[in-house]
């Protein structure tokens, strides 16, 4: 067993079957599904569960995938630190929407001129998508809000978040979800921290929201809380990218839901130059967590 045969498999698993991993890697079809059945016998398992041309990884394979992802990435790590230590190259960084747009300009604009050589690629996403691409290697690194899982991935607190129930100018004070008119929530997919804040302002109360209307934009959010049409949880600072900002109210969450973190993660035993320099450049940011504030974040956590 060799890193090219593993680098193979995972190949097939991420493009999920052959045809797609043979063109990725400019190999023919019939080479990566001879490599893949010797891998196979090699290890004396079957690592695919095979439905006619349809391939699924088996208990044995999804053992391995885990094994694969920790050896090639230690082996580029050390590649990297062997060659030269100074990033360079393609950094392949995620980010959620609200950091990307309110966060992050300053210091990828301070990142790129103090890195020039390296070639660098932002993606947005959910925490769960961005949290897979970096655990399979298809990100580098990427900023989510907490909460995510410890065990396979290296953190590091970067933004502390100050979250606010945000209703049109009118409203009334809001202490709790019975103070809510209309009781329609807008907010994010299912999995959104922000919107795991909502939820447990909610059961906090002993209530449930009458209505949740799910949107894919925080602007749309915005836009049709200052029309009314429901009320919102979400980080104050995007406050600042809304040009109606008279239209909108904030209204204070209880202190326990108030302050989310926001983490840089990165496969444990995968911590390249690039990633170094980017907390480097994040930690130094105006925008950035304090250091007291990383150490209680996390000391919460």
């Amino acid at each position: 067993m060799d890193l090219s045969d593993l680098s193979i498999f995972r190949a097939v698993v991420q493009e999920g079957g052959v045809t797609r991993a043979a063109e990725r890697l400019h190999r023919v079809q019939s080479n990566i599904t001879t490599r893949v059945r010797q891998l196979e016998e090699e290890l004396g398992v079957d690592l695919f569960i095979r439905e006619g041309k349809r391939l699924h990884l088996s208990p044995a394979g999804k053992l391995l995938l885990g094994y694969a992802d920790r050896l090639i990435d230690l082996a580029a790590e050390a590649r990297d630190a062997v060659h030269d230590a100074k990033p360079r190259g393609l950094f392949r960084l995620g980010s959620m929407e609200s950091a990307a747009a309110m966060r992050l300009p300053a210091p990828l604009n301070e990142y790129h001129h103090r890195f020039p050589e390296v070639t660098l690629e932002l993606q947005t996403g959910s925490i769960q998508d961005l949290s897979a691409k970096v655990l399979h290697g298809e990100l580098d690194a990427a900023l989510v809000a907490e909460p995510v899982a410890d065990a396979p991935f290296e953190k590091a607190t970067i933004f502390q978040e100050e979250l606010a129930i945000i209703a049109a100018a009118r409203h009334p004070p809001i202490k709790s979800p019975r103070d809510l008119r209309p009781q329609t929530m807008l907010a994010r997919e299912m999995g959104c921290p922000y919107r795991l804040r909502l939820d447990q302002w909610f059961k906090q109360a002993g209530e449930m929201p009458e209505r949740i209307v799910e949107m894919t934009s925080w602007h749309a959010i915005l836009g049709c809380t200052a029309a009314g049409m429901g009320v919102a949880v979400l980080p104050k600072m995007m406050l600042n990218t809304f040009p109606d900002r008279k239209l909108l109210s904030v209204h204070p969450l209880p202190k326990n839901l108030s302050i989310a973190p926001t983490v840089l993660i990165w496969r444990k035993g995968a911590q390249s130059p690039k990633v170094s320099a980017l907390l480097e450049v994040l930690k130094a940011s105006p925008n950035g967590a304090s250091k007291h504030e990383r150490r209680k974040a996390t000391l919460d956590a």
